[in-house]
């Protein structure tokens, strides 16, 4: 288990981002759509922190996701400065910052996912573990997509900064590939550590 002070230095910090994150964003309903899912997830552990507690791994990656998620819900994707300032001292064609997040939507649910698949033998190691992780961040990611697309049909220009497009027609697609790239990068690299901590919390 997650020594409780490392693990309360590691909400406090979540937290401050979070507070910061809430002052003059570039504006409250983008925030709100890009901060949502972290809210959940903070109130999700919690509601399970006592009955189902973590790896230190795995709350490290989720803290790690929820503040790439705030710090894209305060400035918008589009425009994070230092996805700006990495698009113009390469001269590319868009701020990048959105891609990160796509990534980790793979890279940190694959744990998740793997862990709770594991630790309620739901399935044992091996490559169907592999193939249910990779296809439960692939769902998980597409259910992203559809929810951007509802909300910006729903809201019109209103919607448009929690889209994200910044004119790449294959914007949806490239988020999605990211993310199946970002669970496999997980699992190829994270699953020895993870198991070696899945074993000391038996």
């Amino acid at each position: 288990m997650f020594p409780r002070g490392v693990l309360f230095s590691l909400a406090i910090v979540v937290l401050a981002v979070f507070i910061w994150s809430a002052i003059h964003p570039h504006d409250y309903f983008t925030w709100i759509l890009e901060v949502f899912p972290a809210i959940i997830g903070a109130l999700v552990l919690a509601l399970t922190y006592r009955r189902f507690p973590l790896t230190p791994l795995t709350y490290t990656l989720i803290a790690l996701h929820m503040i790439i998620l705030m710090v894209g819900g305060h400035y918008t994707y589009a425009e994070v400065p230092i996805g700006s300032w990495i698009r113009d001292q390469f001269g590319l064609s868009r701020n990048h910052y959105d891609r990160v997040g796509h990534f980790a939507q793979g890279f940190v649910p694959a744990m998740i996912a793997r862990e709770v698949l594991l630790r309620l033998n739901v399935l044992k190691r091996g490559r169907w573990l592999f193939v249910v992780v990779v296809s439960v961040c692939l769902a998980i990611s597409a259910l992203y997509e559809l929810l951007e697309w509802i909300v910006s049909a729903l809201t019109g220009s209103a919607g448009d900064a929690f889209l994200g497009t910044q004119g790449d027609v294959f914007d949806t697609q490239k988020d999605m590939a990211l993310a199946l790239v970002g669970a496999v990068t997980a699992l190829i690299t994270l699953s020895k550590l993870h198991d070696k901590q899945l074993a000391i919390d038996r």
